[in-house]
């Protein structure tokens, strides 16, 4: 059997696996956590984005026996451009949202997108914010504000990581501990790893750390190493 066969394999096993484990879960109240999915959408982001596309059912399927999950779309492009939609529960009205936007080189805007949260956890909780980007060209000193009063807010920020910025990396994870989140990189020639983050984080702000701890420990080690930071 050829590597590309046993790794489809086992992907598979880990998807059914995985599928189980959350089954198995306690049910919470029946109310959807509300989850906010924000993305750098500059230039560079074109192919991820589209991957994003792909995976974002995943957070759905993650959450369905748990309560479910409302997700708001948040992106930032272009001259300053910052959008927010509003928040939709179903996979359709979430892929809908993003492909309708297109990549536009610009600089980061991550500041905009904790101040968002921030906003939106104070009118109503928010149970987890998710970022996916590469690079950080921001003061480091009001990022680390703002995440400091997410994280007294009770709404943790995961910081996905794509590539190897040195730089990105060390705000990403400081960004992450002080909202009592977590850090996590991950190479977009490797889906599989993008999916199962997403996954655990859907998991998170639908049934809380304990859910997590439970889907973690039949996961990948991605996961594992995620569930691991989250206090």
């Amino acid at each position: 059997m050829s590597d590309k066969e046993l790794r489809t394999k086992s992907d598979k096993q880990s998807i059914d696996q995985f599928i189980h484990q959350v089954r198995k879960l306690p049910k919470t109240s029946g109310e959807q956590g509300r989850l906010i999915f924000a993305l750098d959408a500059t230039a560079s982001r074109g192919a991820t984005w589209d991957q994003a596309c792909h995976l974002q059912s995943e957070l759905f399927l993650a959450t369905k026996d748990l309560g479910g999950l409302a997700i708001q779309l948040c992106y930032y492009r272009g001259f300053g451009e910052f959008k927010a939609t509003g928040f939709v529960s179903k996979a359709g009205q979430l892929l809908n949202l993003m492909n309708g936007v297109s990549c536009l080189g610009g600089r980061t805007q991550i500041s905009k997108v904790l101040t968002h949260a921030r906003s939106e956890t104070r009118a109503k909780a928010v149970k987890a914010v998710v970022f996916i980007g590469d690079c950080c060209e921001e003061s480091v000193d009001e990022l680390c504000h703002i995440a400091g009063e997410l994280g007294m807010l009770k709404t943790p920020v995961f910081m996905f990581h794509e590539g190897a910025d040195a730089h990105a990396k060390a705000v990403f994870q400081q960004v992450s501990k002080l909202s009592g989140g977590a850090y996590a990189p991950f190479d977009r020639n490797s889906p599989q790893a993008l999916k199962d983050l997403m996954a655990a984080v859907a998991v998170y702000a639908s049934g809380g750390a304990k859910a997590l701890q439970n889907y973690s420990s039949g996961s990948s080690p991605e996961v594992k190493r995620l569930s691991q930071q989250i206090r």
